[in-house]
């Protein structure tokens, strides 16, 4: 049994209250038992600027959050016993001032919608335009009636723009109105009401770290009545970051009105006195431009700000409502998954994959948070979640967005040496949590030691590469390649079997799963850096091959040597691969059948996930999975698994794997279906199509799951879709493609571009059906075996003898193992005092 159980309905959605649209998210009716999770679910951002679902009048919030990536604090870490090596810098993601603030008073009455009396609600996050509207009738306590109306949006073409707008009608009588709207500093304002609350709440390592003292500095503020602008700019206090916000105001009304300004160091307001006469309305636009860097003057931020926005009055507000849809038409075009005749599964389906171009799209000189820009959760880091879980939706729907991700990590290159260096390695070891480049894990043992990133980043560069054909890229990034694959050399080691096999080893690591640490031989690493080091043997060989002139610029900037590209092919070829002969399985490290198994099945719910309620000592005394480790690399390095061993290996992970990370179900869906298991695979299937959705790791309040929404398109394209990328060189990449159609879906279509090519792929219960949509080359595929090629505007079809294999239910957990030497894999349920302890402050934990 997983830590999430599997027992998700089709549709766990309440649809009085969310009702099935396939191209929006609409709430019908105001609920304050949910703000954290539908502040998440109806953020609105581009991947630089994100602003939280909260409510205008910022009276009911779990948080009220508006965050830039990469602008961040840092603070010192404490050790309770200091070693070498430790990380030493946090950092944490700022809560920028927050511009969505816009108060209404009738009458002096406040609008608060927990109190209020409303007699209508909607608000609707419209997948095709990216704006969020709200619509609401309140009914005031002296009986008049008030529509308001309100909309949002991050813009995806200007990058450092987000525009607002909110309107006031009295349906009957008049009185007095007031509009304050507002810039508040709500990182260093004291919290309060709902918010104050969440913070107090129980240690929880997903979420952030809270600061001790001021974090922005003010170094601007001002405002003007007659232009309607408002002026901030801050400094961090300890990062040195720097912010410019600026915001421009429009009332459109035929009512009478006065507007004032105030302004001080943690406020910015704009506040209108509107007689208000029935049925005229007053409407409001709201532009706010925010500009970050890392040491510019904020009055130089400022200054592009004012640019910023001063383009916009020329172009005219509605131009970037134009151009915003004519930015998610061509995203849609490109990225759209149709799933005809299920319209709830085709809703959460295009919420999660908007979700990833909120998070990714205007990243650029950036990474991709763990949470986007819709939450502090996890700090605001970097993982190796972008690579394994973002990057392959990038690479094959927004090649760009995947350069820049891929940029920014060769940005950090230097500082991957130097953490290298730190540990006594050779190359470079890029940081398992980060915002600056620098190692920000406090906890090595499920941080530091996951030295499988290195790989990961490998890996998703060799797939960019090898689906986009940028070899130009690749002449800069081959760097990359090249201090990772001198780090495997470097940290692995020889051993000779008995055989007189020469193998080489890769001891103190820890993999994908956060439940074993520090361990010998872990079967994920050992076959990414596999992979890693024969990529860069073929990369090299090929720069030196292709282009001498940048292979000898490469030789300068990383002084390789010869003799390390013979070294890594040997490595290589070398690698310790895992495998007991006696169970037939890949063990997931040379120890981990040594360990008792961990009987998930009568572990009792009070006390899941397991790393909130066990001391990390006692859970790694186990088999016992927080996440796929195993199963992932069956689907990352498929064409080295022959297809009886991904079945063996299936079976005997999937059932002691908890489930208790976010990044699991999609990949156990994916192997579920190729291996056969595809009812189970489609229950991880919904398990991870509802992850925020249905707030399924009762978390999503501190923002999306961003890997998971990567990872459901995995789940279908990969998955049910059965597309495969195999062959790591960009000269011999082949793409396969063998489906696996749900019985209950009528049909399945994707989109895949490669070399330009934007490729529709429709699978049927039949047939499967490849057109080129997109560009004038030619895409070949290999389709069970055989050998297709598209090209043109005439579509191919191949038809299908079926949708693989099927076997009933689910792996049953293993019980009663004998071992090779006759002893047995005993099942226990650790007990113990697991009532949740105070934490002390400061203290750190693993991701």
């Amino acid at each position: 049994m997983n830590a999430m159980p599997l027992d998700v309905d089709h549709d766990p959605l309440d649809r009085s209250r969310f009702p099935v649209d396939e191209w929006a998210l609409t709430e019908t009716r105001f609920d304050a038992d949910d703000l954290g999770v539908t502040e998440s679910l109806f953020s609105v951002g581009n991947g630089y600027l994100g602003l939280r679902g909260n409510y205008e009048e910022s009276r009911d919030a779990h948080v009220d959050g508006s965050y830039v990536n990469g602008f961040h604090e840092t603070w010192p870490i404490t050790h309770a016993e200091e070693a070498y090596g430790f990380a030493r810098i946090g950092q944490t993601i700022v809560n920028v001032p927050d511009a969505k603030v816009i108060r209404l008073y009738v009458d002096d009455e406040p609008l608060q919608l927990s109190t209020a009396d409303l007699l209508d609600y909607r608000r609707t996050l419209d997948f095709r335009t990216g704006v969020l509207s709200r619509t609401l009738l309140w009914r005031t306590p002296s009986g008049t009636r008030i529509e308001v109306k309100s909309t949002r949006m991050v813009s995806l073409t200007q990058r450092h723009l987000a525009v607002m707008t909110f309107e006031v009608t009295l349906l009957d009588g008049h009185g007095p109105v007031q509009i304050s709207s507002q810039v508040l500093n709500r990182q260093d304002l004291p919290k309060e009401g709902p918010e104050a609350k969440a913070a107090a709440g129980i240690a929880d390592p997903r979420k952030a770290e809270a600061f001790r003292g001021r974090v922005l500095l003010p170094r601007e503020s001002r405002g003007d009545v007659e232009t309607g602008r408002l002026t901030l700019g801050y400094q961090t206090a300890a990062s040195g970051m720097t912010l410019g916000m600026v915001t421009d105001h429009i009332l459109d009304t035929a009512n009478p009105y006065r507007a004032t300004v105030h302004a001080d160091d943690d406020s910015a307001k704009m506040i209108y006195r509107i007689q208000a006469q029935p049925g005229v309305p007053i409407r409001l636009t709201k532009l706010v431009s925010t500009h970050t860097a890392d040491s510019v003057p904020p009055r130089e931020l400022i200054d592009r700000c004012e640019r910023t926005l001063d383009r916009v009055a020329e172009a005219g507000v509605d131009q970037q409502y134009v151009e915003q849809r004519e930015w998610l038409d061509a995203f849609w075009a490109r990225c759209d998954i149709e799933i005809p005749g299920q319209p709830e599964i085709q809703q959460a389906t295009r919420w999660n994959l908007l979700a990833i171009a909120q998070a990714s799209a205007r990243a650029e000189t950036y990474g991709v948070p763990a949470k986007g820009v819709t939450g502090s959760g996890y700090g605001g880091h970097y993982f190796w979640d972008t690579e394994i879980y973002v990057m392959p939706f990038l690479t094959y729907t927004m090649p760009y967005a995947a350069r820049n991700a891929l940029r920014f990590r060769l940005s950090l290159l230097d500082y991957a040496r130097t953490r290298a260096g730190e540990l006594s390695q050779k190359g470079a070891l890029f940081p398992w949590r980060t915002i600056n480049g620098h190692e920000a894990s406090a906890y090595y043992a499920a941080g530091t030691a996951q030295y499988h990133i290195d790989a990961d980043i490998a890996y998703a560069l060799s797939q960019y590469v090898g689906a986009t054909g940028d070899t130009e890229f690749l002449d800069q990034a081959i760097d990359i390649f090249v201090e990772t694959a001198r780090l495997w050399a470097d940290l692995g080691f020889w051993r000779t079997q008995p055989s007189g096999e020469r193998t080489f080893h890769i001891h103190g690591v820890t993999g994908p799963d956060e439940y074993t640490a520090v361990v010998n031989d872990n079967l994920y690493t050992n076959v990414l850096a596999r992979f890693n080091l024969r990529r860069a043997v073929e990369a090299v060989e090929a720069l030196a091959e292709g282009d001498p002139a940048a292979y000898a610029d490469m030789v300068r900037r990383t002084g390789l040597e010869g003799d390390e590209v013979t070294e890594w092919g040997e490595c290589a070829q070398g690698m310790f691969i895992p495998f007991d002969e006696h169970l037939g399985i890949h063990p997931q490290d040379d120890h981990f059948l040594e360990r008792e198994m961990w009987d998930l099945a009568n572990t009792p719910a009070s006390v899941r996930p397991l790393l909130l309620h066990h001391h990390p000592l006692v859970i790694y005394r186990f088999q016992v999975l927080k996440q796929a480790d195993v199963v992932l690399a069956l689907y990352l390095q498929g064409e080295d698994f022959t297809p009886e061993e991904k079945l063996k290996d299936f079976e005997y992970y999937d059932p002691i794997t908890t489930g208790d990370s976010t990044l699991s179900a999609v990949v156990q869906s994916i192997i579920a279906a190729e291996v056969g298991y595809q009812d189970l695979a489609y229950r991880y299937f919904l398990s991870a199509l509802y992850v925020d959705l249905a707030n399924r790791h009762a978390n999503t309040a501190d923002g999306v799951h961003v890997a998971s929404t990567g990872g459901l398109w995995s789940a279908l394209v990969g998955g049910f879709g059965g597309f495969r990328d195999h062959g790591s060189d960009e000269r011999e990449a082949q793409f396969t493609i063998d489906p696996r159609l749900p019985e209950q879906w009528e049909s399945l279509t994707y989109r895949i571009t490669l070399s330009g090519n934007r490729i529709r792929v429709t699978v049927r219960p039949t047939e499967l059906e490849l057109i080129v949509e997109e560009g004038e080359g030619s895409v070949t595929f290999v389709v069970r075996g055989e050998s297709v090629t598209v090209s043109g505007a005439a579509p191919v079809t191949v038809a299908l003898d079926g949708q693989g294999p099927r076997i009933p239910g689910s792996p049953k957990a293993p019980s009663e193992i004998v071992r090779e030497d006759g002893t047995v894999i005993s099942s226990v349920v650790p007990t113990g005092d697991t009532r949740r302890m105070p934490v002390p402050t400061g203290h750190t934990f693993p991701a």
